[in-house]
């Protein structure tokens, strides 16, 4: 089995404003920098060692990792394919927003229709994408442990493979925290979820603004906020 860590990206203004980001390289905002510190060095404290650090090639999952790989002395590696979705026109707008520029295409994705979200990419591409690109790395490191440092829209989509659900590309997890460490174990036809959304190493501060729940990139249409 191969051991995979899917880490989400610390935390941007965008993600506390509620603005859909897809494909824009919004940069980590002081918390998410302090977040990301944070898990680098509990990952360093508990001995974890990875065979492999990639990143999503947008600044605010590589500004992630970067904090991740120094602490464990390991390169970060860009894999683009580990973008969140693109969300096209969506990108920057909040939902209300959304709702209101783009009415019948949000019902439409509502209704559970495959659509590109604002021209961009239709949730079965997404899924497809990031999917194909997280087999292929675990391929190469049978045996091994890797991380991925991406978007709360990837993991979810990635967990939802797991569990085998096509009711939605999410499934049933609702929300990803900023730099929380997701476990999945893979092997040749079988996805095993290990764990979901931990981040201890931000709640053991007892400071609420560590952890707080911005809406995803991602999110389905009747989940956004």
């Amino acid at each position: 089995m191969t051991i995979v860590y899917l880490i989400r990206h610390g935390e941007t203004d965008w993600n506390m404003q509620g603005r859909w980001q897809g494909h824009a390289d919004i940069p980590l905002n002081e918390i998410g920098y302090r977040q990301a510190r944070l898990l680098a060095n509990r990952l360093a404290r508990e001995g974890v060692t990875f065979a492999a650090i990639y990143s999503s090639d947008l600044s605010r999952a590589y500004q992630t990792a970067w904090e991740i790989g120094a602490a464990l002395k390991v390169p970060v590696q860009l894999l683009p394919a580990l973008r969140e979705i693109d969300t096209g026109r969506w990108s920057g707008l909040t939902t209300e927003e959304v709702r209101a520029q783009f009415p019948e295409e949000w019902e439409q994705i509502v209704q559970g229709h495959d659509l590109p979200r604002g021209g961009g990419e239709t949730a079965s591409a997404f899924r497809r994408r990031i999917v194909t690109a997280v087999e292929a790395m675990a391929a190469q490191h049978r045996g091994q442990t890797l991380a991925f440092v991406t978007h709360g829209g990837c993991i979810r989509a990635l967990l939802a493979h797991a569990e085998n659900f096509h009711g939605s590309m999410f499934g049933r997890y609702a929300h990803i925290g900023n730099t929380s460490v997701t476990i999945l174990e893979i092997g040749y036809k079988h996805w095993r979820v290990k764990v979901v959304n931990d981040m201890r190493h931000l709640e053991e501060k007892q400071e609420p603004e560590l952890v707080s729940t911005p809406p995803d990139d991602a999110e389905l249409p009747e989940q956004a906020q």
